[in-house]
């Protein structure tokens, strides 16, 4: 129950840091990826928070055995920059790029951003769903475990 409950609560103050961020809104994010127009530096204020928050927590990882609310900590399986992170990285920065959502805030904020996010939510979904299953037949898979 405590790790549900963790779950719950950390989901929620991601999905704050988002919204008060203005994460959630393309407008915004599009603005600081125009670095050669109306570029809007403030989201770089949110990158930097974000790595000063990571790094507080993996220091404070460090001086622990096991996690609070797991059984071990667990960390990337892969290690090297392959083919297919770096596509996958082409794609997710496109999209990104294009309409200014990404997953997590267009989680956050698709019942109250209309139907650009909805759209763009549902196209997300389906470009899960027909990767995960041309997936078997993609060269360099690795099995799940």
């Amino acid at each position: 129950m405590n790790r549900i409950l963790i779950a719950l609560v950390s989901g929620l103050l991601f999905g704050l840091g988002l919204v008060v961020s203005q994460m959630v809104n393309p407008e915004k994010v599009l603005s600081f990826l125009d670095v050669f127009g109306n570029w809007d530096p403030s989201l770089a204020f949110v990158m930097g928070a974000a790595v000063l928050v990571a790094a507080l927590g993996f220091t404070l990882a460090k001086w622990r055995q096991v996690p609070l609310y797991a059984p071990s900590f667990s960390g990337p399986t892969k290690t090297k920059v392959d083919a297919r992170l770096v596509v996958g990285s082409l794609i997710f920065g496109t999209g990104w790029g294009l309409v200014g959502y990404c997953p997590g805030p267009v989680l956050a904020s698709f019942l109250l951003a209309g139907p650009p996010a909805v759209v763009f939510l549902a196209a997300m979904l389906t470009g899960m769903v027909a990767f995960s299953a041309a997936d078997k037949h993609l060269p360099g898979r690795t099995k799940p475990a």
